[in-house]
């Protein structure tokens, strides 16, 4: 799949709306987008953000459990951390820390 893709630009469409000092995950974009059970996907997306032609976010989308599982498709392996840090998001072992408070879902979120 290229960054071109219809399903990569609407995942791209949903992640820049993410405001700055809040995470999601890749399920929560996933269900959003009508493809629930399709996070995987949303990782590619975001493992194909960087050529897109805006700035994608995609520091700011986490599994789960606010873990940082896409660290290692950035430029270095503490990227992820340092941007979600400059945010004020706090991580200890490469998980954010408050993940629940910070969560945001597009679900309730976004106007349908």
């Amino acid at each position: 799949m290229k960054a071109d893709d219809s399903f990569f630009q609407r995942v791209f469409e949903v992640v820049k709306q993410i405001p700055h000092g809040r995470v999601t995950s890749y399920g929560a974009i996933a269900e959003y987008l009508g493809m629930k059970g399709s996070s995987r996907m949303v990782g590619w997306a975001m493992n194909a953000s960087h050529t897109a032609d805006d700035n994608i976010p995609a520091h700011r989308v986490v599994n789960r459990n606010g873990d940082l599982t896409g660290k290692f498709h950035f430029a270095s392996p503490t990227l992820m951390e340092e941007l979600l840090l400059s945010e004020g998001i706090k991580v200890v072992d490469d998980r954010i820390i408050d993940f629940k408070n910070i969560y945001w879902n597009p679900n309730i979120e976004i106007a349908q």
